[in-house]
């Protein structure tokens, strides 16, 4: 039977609740910590995921983010060079856990958690023996929200020239926020729209609180193509052909250009019907969500943590 066991994780704004998840199976076995996606996120919240993953042949350790689960601080104050020094924090705790005992230690990053999963294993050369990123874009966070709005407009009906006007805020939002003005500034300004069909979708959920577009401010601008060249470890790059949530083609193409040609270490996967979540359907309560899993996945998942295990144990 798997043992869950509580923990914690230094940071820069303090001792962050974790868990870690030994699985039923022999071991020692690697390491994964799993590194969250956007928005808040609770060690309680990952759903089926650390049971998954630690059943393909892991040990995993997830953690809160800062401000979520009771835990110390906000993500909202943060930067992805943040989020990366608490992950490698992480992979530090889970290094010393007996159930790895040596074995490579490595990262899970869904979404925007590929891109500090990525910059992680840059910033720690040596700390992370390798990275699997879910649906992590290869394009800036800026880029990639444009085309998601401007995707989620198009689906709204909203005509070329309604959507040509949208996009000229949201560019124009974007740009001055990585200059560093001030949200509130910005959010005075937006607001001079609320009587456009588009301000909606545009300026509501994320882009109309102050704290969470200082964040946006902070990471937009970050580019994986800059990085991707300077990892050094295997890398595990798994994308939905339907999600609507990222450039699948243009990420796709940004990791098979730019990171550094290590035959046999990396692999790239696009899983034709498979979502941002590598989900093939909508949520069924009648349907266990694992079954819902792109085919596959778990398989890939499993093979790719046996490779690292094999290429040898950490002394």
């Amino acid at each position: 039977m798997a043992v869950e066991q509580e923990t914690s994780v230094p940071s820069a704004a303090g001792a962050l609740n974790a868990v870690v998840r030994v699985p039923e199976l022999t071991g020692p076995l690697p390491g994964v910590v799993l590194v969250d996606g956007a928005g808040d996120g609770d060690r309680w919240d990952w759903g089926g995921w650390p049971e998954w993953i630690s059943e393909a042949g892991a040990v995993v350790l997830r953690h809160d983010k800062p401000g979520c689960g009771g835990s110390p601080g906000h993500w909202t104050e943060q930067t992805l060079h943040d989020r990366a020094q608490e992950t490698l924090a992480a992979v530090e705790v889970l290094r010393g856990h007996p159930a790895v005992s040596g074995e490579p230690v490595g990262l899970y990053g869904i979404s925007q958690g590929g891109w500090v999963a990525l910059l992680a294993a840059v910033l720690g050369e040596g700390q992370v023996d390798f990275v699997v990123s879910h649906s992590g874009p290869g394009v800036t966070p800026a880029a990639q929200e444009r085309i998601r709005l401007e995707r989620d407009l198009a689906a709204a009906g909203h005509s070329p020239d309604v959507i040509a006007e949208a996009m000229s805020w949201v560019d124009e939002r974007a740009a001055r926020l990585i200059s560093g003005e001030a949200p509130e500034t910005i959010l005075a300004d937006q607001s001079r729209h609320s009587d456009r069909s588009w301000y909606p979708a545009i300026a509501s959920g994320a882009y109309d609180a102050a704290a969470v577009l200082a964040f946006a401010g902070r990471i937009f601008d970050f580019d994986p193509v800059t990085v991707l060249p300077k990892v050094s470890c295997p890398v595990l790059a798994l994308f939905g052909g339907s999600d609507e949530l990222i450039p699948v083609e243009a990420s796709v193409a940004a990791f098979a250009a730019n990171l550094p040609e290590r035959p046999g270490r990396h692999g790239l996967a696009v899983f034709p019907r498979g979502d941002h979540g590598l989900y093939t359907a909508e949520p069924d309560p009648s349907v266990p969500r694992r079954a819902q899993l792109a085919s596959g996945y778990e398989e890939m998942l499993a093979a790719f943590l046996r490779d690292q295990r094999q290429a040898g144990v950490r002394l």
